[in-house]
């Protein structure tokens, strides 16, 4: 089960991780970061930024999709090696999903994307069966 929390935390801490490259970026503005009305300034970037905005959006979305499966494999004691494996995977398709978004890497970030998803609803099923 120890993994599972880990990979639980690693999936809470991506939002707060992912907020570091959107913050270079409106660091990077004419003006610097504008902590009075940060959400507009995020709003007129362009570019990198808006995709690292994006990107820290979509990992709060990623959350809300991964800890219900997480919480239903812990509830029901079903902590084996294929929820740890899927959460794994959630995990590594997650990080990858960050770079290919920062990067620019539209499809290859669709299909790690994908793979995020799936691990998702793959720990769901896995407690229906």
């Amino acid at each position: 089960m120890t993994l599972i929390l880990i990979c639980l935390l690693i999936a809470t801490v991506m939002p707060i991780l992912a907020k570091a490259p959107l913050a270079v970026a409106q660091n990077k503005q004419q003006g610097g970061y504008d902590n009075r009305h940060p959400r507009a300034q995020q709003n007129a970037l362009v570019g990198f930024g808006a995709r690292a905005k994006a990107a820290h959006e979509n990992c709060f979305e990623a959350l809300i999709m991964f800890t219900p499966g997480v919480l239903t494999v812990i509830a029901l004691q079903l902590v084996g090696p294929i929820a740890q494996y899927l959460c794994i995977a959630f995990i590594l398709a997650r990080i990858a999903y960050l770079f290919c978004y920062w990067f620019d890497v539209h499809l290859v970030r669709s299909i790690c994307w994908g793979i995020g998803f799936c691990c998702s609803i793959g720990l769901i099923v896995l407690a229906l069966f």
